[in-house]
Formats: structure tokens, C-alpha cells, sequence
């Protein structure tokens, strides 16, 4: 009984303190999950905790289990629109990309630790894929917004490329041990087929299981407080079961949680705050018992050559693999940089580096070492310099306004729809377009407002108030939109800022619809056009992907154009205001005086003057 007290304090302790240790380094910009990894090896037998923790067995179990339930939650997080977005670069990176990754940085690890082949590939495997749990938590945990396609790309990419990773690694454990061989063309055979169910499994497995638990959900009448544990238990009962087979039980949670998060179901609200909860617990878990393995003593000696191989990795071998990735998908060079940058390393490669030592592996404690070492640095470098890169890159988007105060309540028998009541800000773009009317997207309606105490539900159209309470019923993906509606807001002055949307439509919606919708002074005769041939009578017939047109106070941008035809179009109801015409004759003075001076002085030998 007093060994499970010990146990329970020390696990409650460890996560408290480090949950407080977290908030305090965020004031230094510090990655959450660095300060988890290190309060772990604090914890440890040479940190002030002293606690002895070496059994590789546990790790992994405890690993396998909370790797799943992050990447349940990941694929909750993950939209649609985002992987239709991302889904062929996403894929290149987290399969061709992986391998080039890894074998990159194994070359590397062979003279820098004169590994064997199959021992220094092994290591590049482990190392090799980006870190989910890492690249969510950081990218979304600072606010940090990224133009959609690289957010996509990246998100994506890293929720689908751990069963790359782990079937690399399971088959150079096999090389390694020499339970496997290639002789013959049967055993190169053997080894594709293996893969292909792998990865073919993991989605069957992930589409079946996907539908059974959305049915199941939307099916069984339960306590609102149960769906959230039954939709997790389900989830994680695919993955075994998959893992059962050899597929890959990872691939298959990851698209079962994707499935929950974009279709309509109940109790919405409460399986992503419960699965959000759960993913942090398990994130926490794994980097302080990752932590707790390792032991700081013996990365001393390796060090520096693990910091070679890192660096390797981070500035050679992943920016390699992902300029041949993005080659065909005409990503500029910018956002290729950036997508290279962000090739977080986290819990994965740690927990992966588990494996060679459960099987034997000759050496393994030493692999398992250069890539805790690996896991530091790209924790240090790469998670410390995210938001200065994204600057640097051109690829950050300003933050979207959030209200101060909304309340959101699901209806268990609404299949997905939520009534949501906002309370309207001062510096609401309600109320500086001075509209009479709310632009609300498709699918959100006003049950009422709430006025000085009184509750109207008539006369609606009128507008509302600084103060005022308004009752929406809308759906969970209509959130962010309202967020931007309800939230304090300053106009946009910068040409950096002038990429931001508030709506994106269909090219051909109807002007008449959208205009009626959101309340723009379009001209009769346009009023018969699609947004399409809106855009193409105001910009030409050659329309260039972002070209812009004003609606009175409001401005249309090409999104996405293909074969000439827009078939996006994105509405900025709150767009940068137009410099004044003497403003504009400066500027345009300044650039003349200067082409003059560079003409006519430049080439003087007694220089400038």
C-alpha cells in the first residue's frame, strides 16, 4: 500500500510541477515540451529526484499507448479542407521524404560513430519522421498562424508519417539482428508486401473503424459525459486490433479520429475538450518518462558527435528530402525553407529508440542516446526559433480575433449543430462595417438577442449592439468564422496583411446570393454573374491568383485559379485602407528620384553625391 501512495504521489507530483514549470518558462519562449523533457531528466538518477527508472519494456507500452491517443487527437484536428489541401506533398514528405531523411542522416551517423550499415540506417529510421504531438502542439500552442497550405502541409505530414517511420525501423531491426535478409527477389517481394499491407491495412482498418465508432456515437444513448471515453475506448481499439494483423494501428487511429472530426455528430464539444485533455496528459507522460530513461552521464561522452549528426539531419538531410519532395508542387522557395525548418523531432524518435533495445540490438543503449541527443537539439534549435522563422519566411498570417467571451453548448440530439452565444465587442467588424445586417456564413442562424436584459427574437435584421447577447445556431467548423466576426479587431494597414480573408466561397456561387448574404452593393447587371464572371469582368480574362477587386468598403481576392477559372474566391470584409492619393504621389516621387540617382550617379567614379 505504501509503494502505491509513493507511486501515485510521485506521478502527481511530477506532472504538477512540471505543468507549472511549463507556464513559467512561456514567459521566456521556451517549448513546453523541452521543459517537460528536462523536468523528467531532473527527476532522474542524476537530477535531484534521483529516481531510478530503466525498464525499456514499460516505456515502450506507455509510449505505444499515449502515441495513439495523440494521434487520435491530431486527426480530430485535422480539417477536411486541409488535407484535400496538403494531401500530395503531405504524402511525398511522409513517405519518400522519410526515407531520403533517413538515409541522409544514417550515411552521416556511419563515419561519425563507425556504425555498421544496418546499425547507422536504423538510426537514421528512428530519427527520420517529423513528431506529431510536437508539431501541433507548438504550432498551435503560441497562437501561431501559417498561410493554409504550409499549415496543412506540415500538420499533415506529420500525422501520417510515424507508420513510414516505424515499419523502417521494425525492418532494420530485422537486418540488424539478422532475422531478415535480402538474398533474392523474393525477399525483396516479401519486404514490399509487407509495407503495402502496412500502410493498406492501416487505412482499411482507419475508414472501418472510423464509420463504426461515428455510428456508435451518433447511435447509443448515453450520458453526455460517456461519449468522449467511448469514442477514445473505439479508438483505440482499432489501433490494436490493427496491430494485431501487422497493419499499421498508428495510420488507422489517426484517420478513425479524422473520421469523428468531420462529420456531423453529438456531443462535439465534449470529445475535443476531453480528447485535447487526454492528448496533453499523454504528451506530458511520455516526455517526463522519456526523461526519466535516459541517463545525462552517459550522453557525454557521444555528444558531440550526436550534435554533428544532428545538425546533419536539421540543416542537410531534411531540407534535401523536402526540396525533392515540393519540387512538383510549386511551393516557393520561402515556404520550402520554412516547411524545412519545422521538422520538429519529439517523443517519436525517443520512443522509437525503445525498439532496438527490446530486440536486442547490438549497441542499442547507444542509438537510443544520439537520438535522445537528436530530440534536444531540434527541441532547442528548431521549436526556440518557430515564430522568427515563420517571419523570416513570410509565411506567418496575422492573428485572427477572438471574442472575449463565448459559450458554446452542444445539442446532444442536433447531429453536430451547437448554439453558441457571443457577447459584442466595441471593436467587433460587426460594428465597424456599420452594416444593418449580421453577415453570417451559410449554416448559422440568430435564435435571438439579448439587449439591457430583454430578449428579442424579431427584428433581427436591425443589427446589434456593443454589449449585446446573440444567440447563434450554427456548426462546429462555422466557430472560427464567428470568432472573426464577434472579436475585437483593428483594421489592416500592412501589405502583409492583405493575404487575409474572412470567407472563402465557391467561384460559382451566385453574386446575387453572396451579395444578398453578406450585404454587398454589387451593380444589377452583375448581380446576374457568378463570382467567376464577377471576377473576370473587374480583373480581365488572364486572373492571377490573389488579384483583388473592391466592393465599396469590401474586397474579392482570386484564391485559387485553374486553367483560368477562379474557383475560389475569398471575401475580406475588413481590408487595408487605401493609401491617400498625396501619400501615393510621394511614394511614387521617391521611386523616381531614386531610378535617377542610380542611372545617372551609380557609375560615377567620384561616387554619390
Amino acid at each position: 500500500m505504501d509503494f502505491a501512495n509513493q507511486i501515485i504521489l510521485v506521478s502527481a507530483g511530477l506532472i504538477t510541477f512540471s505543468i507549472f514549470a511549463g507556464v513559467l518558462s512561456s514567459r521566456i519562449g521556451a517549448p513546453l515540451l523541452l521543459v517537460f523533457l528536462a523536468f523528467g531528466m531532473l527527476a532522474g538518477e542524476d537530477g535531484p529526484g534521483g529516481i531510478v527508472f530503466d525498464d525499456f519494456s514499460v516505456a515502450y507500452l506507455v509510449g505505444s499507448f499515449a502515441l495513439a491517443l495523440i494521434l487520435f487527437d491530431g486527426g480530430l484536428r485535422t480539417h477536411r479542407d486541409a488535407l484535400n489541401r496538403a494531401f500530395g506533398p503531405s504524402l511525398a514528405l511522409a513517405t519518400i521524404g522519410v526515407v531520403l531523411t533517413a538515409g541522409i542522416t544514417g550515411l552521416a551517423a556511419k563515419y561519425l560513430f563507425d556504425l555498421d550499415w544496418a546499425a547507422a540506417f536504423l538510426l537514421g529510421a528512428i530519427v527520420g519522421s517529423t513528431d506529431a504531438a510536437a508539431v501541433f502542439f507548438l504550432l498551435h500552442l503560441r497562437g501561431l498562424r501559417l498561410k493554409a497550405r504550409v499549415a496543412a502541409t506540415l500538420e499533415v505530414e506529420s500525422g501520417i508519417n510515424d507508420p513510414m517511420a516505424i515499419f523502417l525501423t521494425l525492418a532494420l531491426v530485422g537486418f540488424a539482428t539478422a532475422s531478415h535478409s535480402i538474398a533474392g527477389w523474393e525477399d525483396v517481394l516479401t519486404f514490399a508486401l509487407d509495407f503495402f499491407w502496412q500502410m493498406l491495412g492501416g487505412v482499411l482498418f482507419g475508414v472501418a473503424g472510423g464509420a463504426l465508432v461515428l455510428r456508435a456515437v451518433n447511435r447509443l444513448q448515453l450520458s453526455s459525459g460517456l461519449y468522449p471515453i467511448l469514442a477514445g475506448a473505439l479508438g483505440l481499439l482499432v489501433f490494436a486490433l490493427a496491430q494485431g494483423v501487422n497493419a499499421s494501428g498508428f495510420l488507422a487511429v489517426y484517420i478513425v479520429g479524422f473520421t469523428i472530426g468531420n462529420n456531423p455528430h453529438r456531443a462535439t464539444s465534449e470529445i475535443s475538450r476531453f480528447s485535447d485533455g487526454v492528448a496533453w496528459l499523454s504528451q506530458i507522460c511520455m516526455f517526463l518518462m522519456m526523461g526519466l530513461l535516459v541517463t545525462p552521464s552517459a550522453l557525454l561522452p557521444l555528444f558531440f558527435p550526436a550534435l554533428a549528426v544532428a545538425l546533419t539531419l536539421i540543416l542537410v538531410a531534411r531540407p534535401a528530402a523536402v526540396w525533392l519532395c515540393l519540387a512538383p508542387f510549386r511551393f516557393s522557395p520561402k515556404e520550402t525553407a520554412f516547411v524545412s525548418w519545422v521538422g520538429l523531432r519529439g517523443a517519436v524518435p525517443i520512443f522509437l529508440g525503445t525498439i532496438p533495445v527490446l530486440s536486442g540490438v547490438e549497441g542499442a543503449e547507444t542509438l537510443f542516446s544520439i537520438a535522445y541527443v537528436i530530440v534536444l537539439v531540434s527541441l532547442i534549435l528548431q521549436g526556440w526559433t518557430i515564430p522568427l522563422a515563420a517571419r523570416a519566411a513570410d509565411v506567418e498570417l496575422p492573428p485572427r480575433p477572438a471574442p472575449d467571451r463565448r459559450v458554446e453548448l452542444d445539442l446532444p440530439a442536433g447531429k453536430g449543430k451547437s448554439v453558441v452565444a457571443y457577447t459584442v465587442d466595441p471593436m467587433s467588424l460587426l460594428l465597424r462595417r456599420g452594416i444593418g445586417r449580421l453577415p453570417l456564413p451559410v449554416g448559422a442562424t440568430v435564435i435571438s438577442v439579448m439587449r439591457e436584459g430583454v430578449v428579442r427574437t424579431e427584428g433581427l435584421d436591425q443589427g446589434v449592439k456593443p454589449g449585446d447577447v446573440v444567440m447563434i445556431l450554427t456548426t462546429a467548423g462555422m466557430i472560427p468564422t464567428l470568432d472573426r466576426l464577434f472579436g475585437a479587431r483593428r483594421a489592416r494597414t500592412r501589405a502583409k496583411d492583405a493575404g487575409t480573408v474572412d470567407f472563402i466561397l465557391e467561384g460559382s456561387a451566385s453574386a446575387a446570393l453572396v451579395a444578398d448574404l453578406y450585404g454587398l452593393d454589387f451593380e444589377p447587371e452583375e448581380r446576374a454573374l457568378t463570382l467567376e464572371e464577377f471576377m473576370r469582368s473587374r480583373l480581365g480574362r488572364e486572373v492571377k491568383e490573389g488579384a483583388r477587386t473592391r466592393v465599396a468598403g469590401v474586397a474579392l481576392a482570386a484564391l485559387q485559379v485553374q486553367d483560368g477559372v477562379v474557383r475560389q474566391v475569398g471575401l475580406d470584409l475588413d481590408p487595408p485602407q487605401e493609401e491617400k492619393f498625396v501619400t501615393r504621389l510621394r511614394t511614387r516621387a521617391r521611386d523616381a528620384l531614386r531610378s535617377l540617382r542610380v542611372l545617372f550617379i551609380a557609375d560615377d567614379p567620384r561616387g554619390p553625391f
